[in-house]
């Protein structure tokens, strides 16, 4: 197989999760798995491809700066990029021809478009086009109508795709890494040495990604006195935000301070801090969003405004509309952050109903389902 795409974490990692749970399947059956990882060089994805054995081809790649003005989209820098392209899928097809997979599955980003249009224009190769979030991104929308087959996240993305591919397509779900579902919650107590942990009360878990978020940090920290009146908080802050917000909070009494447990980041022991949260607090991105309701947790999202496409808003907005989440757009005060919260600290019973309503939207099955995509796909070649 070849997997083409990347860019940010949304994209590499369901693939990596996807290729370790193909090659587990063919390992049941007696069989191997060679895979060729396409990407752009000196990636994300390319890390990760060298971290997990993979052998990595670069492809060169260009970028379509987004506007809500079409016509800025015709760009000087967008228009050179563009006329590039058949280049770029001349240089996928020579990777192709010489690794000869039986199947590419594109997970989106910028450069799985050569590759893509490579693998089935010019060398007939089966291609898997598998989206994460509610709405197609760019390099999908492109592949969508030449893909075998589409892998989709929601049933919402469906009426999205062309006609040509769409009663064909599968709603997998996007595949959520194993370990997520390991978590303990009394080991994340012993983890973070919590010794003011109040087992009476709710677990608040507050994150802004690997990196933090400012503005989900600022909100927090404005209702903070509050919110520790009625849960424990664990904050991810962002190791460039832990100095900032220690200092704001060593004003917090005793007994509020030790229910606080801040940190810049949160990195082995995730799992077992999303077992002992309650309500989460974060961004929506497509693999927050795949791992929350595949846990069942209650969320409070606060996307982030310039993803692209405004995607973070239609994948928190699509759960909010079912009771299965609550989404802060445009006005995020403290206010509204407190508003949306309390019913779900003071009311155990509304905090639990939104638990199972995300839950019934989670696929914790989704990479064995995308890896049946992608094995019919091969078949079909």
């Amino acid at each position: 197989m070849i997997v083409t795409g990347g860019g940010t974490g949304g994209h590499t990692y369901p693939a990596l999760t996807a290729v370790r749970t193909l090659a587990a399947r063919l390992t049941t059956q007696g069989r191997a798995l060679e895979v060729l990882w396409a990407g752009k060089a000196d990636s994300l994805e390319s890390r990760v491809a060298a971290a997990e054995g993979i052998v990595f081809a670069s492809v060169a790649t260009g970028k379509i700066r987004r506007s809500k003005n079409p016509l800025k989209m015709i760009s000087p820098a967008n228009m050179a990029d563009m006329s590039r392209v058949p280049l770029r899928v001349l240089q996928a097809r020579k990777n192709i021809s010489g690794f000869r997979p039986d199947v590419v599955l594109a997970i989106g980003g910028y450069v799985a478009v050569p590759v893509g249009v490579a693998a089935t224009r010019l060398c007939h190769v089966p291609l898997v086009m598998h989206e994460q979030t509610v709405r197609l991104g760019l390099a999908n929308k492109t592949l969508a109508g030449a893909a075998t087959r589409a892998a989709v996240s929601s049933e919402s993305t469906l009426p999205l795709l062309p006609e040509s591919v769409r009663a064909s397509a599968a709603v997998t779900g996007n595949p959520v890494r194993p370990e997520v579902f390991t978590g303990q919650a009394g080991k994340a107590i012993e983890a973070l040495k919590w010794g003011g942990f109040d087992r009476r009360l709710p677990t608040v878990y507050v994150t802004g990604g690997a990196q933090g978020s400012q503005q989900i940090n600022m909100v927090v920290r404005d209702v903070l006195p509050w919110l520790l009146g009625h849960a424990n908080v664990i904050h991810q802050c962002g190791p460039d935000h832990v100095e900032g917000l220690r200092e704001h909070t060593a004003h917090l009494p005793a007994p509020s301070a030790a229910r606080y447990h801040l940190t810049g980041y949160v990195g082995a022991e995730l799992p077992d801090v999303l077992a002992l949260a309650d309500v989460v607090i974060s961004r929506s991105g497509a693999g927050t969003i795949a791992e929350l309701t595949a846990l069942g947790k209650a969320a409070v999202f606060i996307p982030l405004a310039t993803s692209a496409g405004n995607e973070q808003a239609h994948n928190a907005g699509h759960l909010a509309d079912n009771g299965a989440a609550v989404t802060l757009v445009d006005d995020v005060s403290a206010a509204r952050l407190q508003a949306a919260v309390e019913p779900l600290l003071t009311d155990s019973t509304q905090r639990q109903a939104m638990a199972e309503r995300a839950r019934s939207y989670g696929r914790p099955d989704a990479a064995e389902r995308l890896v049946d995509v992608v094995l019919s796909a091969a078949a079909s070649g």
